[in-house]
């Protein structure tokens, strides 16, 4: 499922979608991937899980101030 900019729209992503944890890196082709931070401190993560995500054990929904992705 794609959005108007040619990326994957969040749904299709799954759980990464409403995560605090997730960091959207785009390339210099404009791809956008999405990333878990989480694989930073923990290696039980991966960096790039294979999407959608529909189950993990490390899911956080992201702050009530709706906090930006891409940090």
């Amino acid at each position: 499922m794609k959005n108007e900019d040619g990326g994957a729209s969040l749904a299709a992503i799954g759980l990464c979608s409403s995560c605090r944890h997730r960091r959207d890196q785009t390339s210099r082709r404009g791809s956008v991937f999405h990333r878990c931070a989480r694989a930073d401190e923990e290696p039980a993560y991966l960096r790039y899980p294979p999407l959608p995500v529909r189950l993990c054990a490390g899911h956080e929904p992201e702050d009530a101030n709706g906090a930006e992705h891409g940090r």
